[in-house]
């Protein structure tokens, strides 16, 4: 039975040469964004002193509905009460969207998965998101500076075209990543986080899912959306970046730089929990008590 719209969406809670362009690009310019907007808290102590750490913990409920969880409702800006509150509320909200932590202190559970207006909705949520207009300007700017599409000319004429061109590639991507091929494929367009184990299981936690992701019925299953949604979002690129090098060579040199660049983006979400407490940010999880043997904890 399909959970309430409000409930799953808040718990969802990225030229001529065919190298890192277009949607590998955006990806990895995102990732650059991002860290700067996470160095934005430390530029604004002297004015205005950040608050403690704040850890909100709400458990994961049961829902009444259906045999399944739901992860905790997202951290809202509101919650933030740091410097630059709305930047850095919508920074965690955006990377927050597509992640959840299943629970390893309730074996045998599995989190609600998404119907597909679930998954249209996040397509929406994602594409109108504030960092997401932001991400795109960011992105003209550079195309612009580096003569990107040189099709496109100069002045506020080019750069509106390089920003219209860069906020295409994100729209579509999120498209065919969060909601065509998820539903086509059952498949659900959130990160599981691990959360737990060693730094080195995390990682390789968080770069296995460009190749394995959950079904909806919680079975692990062959990242379908990643590949295929990356490789859709590429060759459509081709139609509104004129001066794209044509070609299968050069699509699939920039799909395997998306896709690495999406690895990135997992990793960043399996160690957003630290990075939150780190720069003072809300993060709200559920306590969960160390269930391994003593031996497993001494190891690590």
């Amino acid at each position: 039975m399909a959970l309430p719209l409000q409930g799953r969406i808040g718990t969802l809670t990225a030229p001529s040469c065919p190298g890192p362009t277009v949607i590998g690009r955006v990806r990895l310019r995102s990732l650059a964004f991002l860290a700067t907007l996470n160095a934005v808290p430390h530029a604004g102590h002297a004015q205005q002193p950040a608050t403690a750490p704040q850890v909100i913990e709400e458990q994961t409920r049961k829902n009444v509905n259906a045999p399944c969880l739901e992860p905790p409702p997202l951290v809202r800006w509101e919650e933030y009460r740091g410097p630059f509150q709305k930047i850095i509320g919508t920074l965690a909200g955006t990377v927050e969207r597509k992640s959840v932590h299943q629970p390893h202190y309730k074996p045998g559970t599995l989190l609600c998965s998404l119907e597909p207006k679930d998954k249209f909705f996040l397509f929406i949520h994602d594409s109108v998101d504030p960092l997401a207009f932001l991400t795109a300007g960011f992105n003209a700017g550079i195309d612009q500076a580096r003569n990107q599409d040189p099709s496109f000319g100069q002045g506020l004429e080019g750069y509106s075209k390089r920003f219209g061109a860069d906020f295409a590639d994100q729209t579509s991507l999120r498209f065919f990543t969060d909601f065509a091929y998820p539903t086509i494929f059952s498949e659900d367009p959130r990160y599981y986080r691990l959360a737990h184990g060693s730094v080195r299981s995390r990682v390789i936690h968080a770069v296995s899912h460009t190749f394995v992701a959950h079904h909806d019925d919680g079975k692990h299953m062959f990242n379908f959306s990643e590949w295929l949604g990356t490789a859709s979002a590429a060759m459509l690129g081709d139609a509104y970046h004129p001066d794209n090098q044509r070609g299968l060579g050069a699509d699939a040199s920039r799909v395997g730089f998306a896709i690495l660049t999406d690895m990135g983006f997992d990793v960043l979400r399996e160690f957003w929990p630290e990075i939150a407490r780190k720069l003072r940010m809300p993060f709200r999880q559920s306590p969960e008590p160390d269930i391994r043997p003593p031996a497993a904890r001494r190891s690590e």
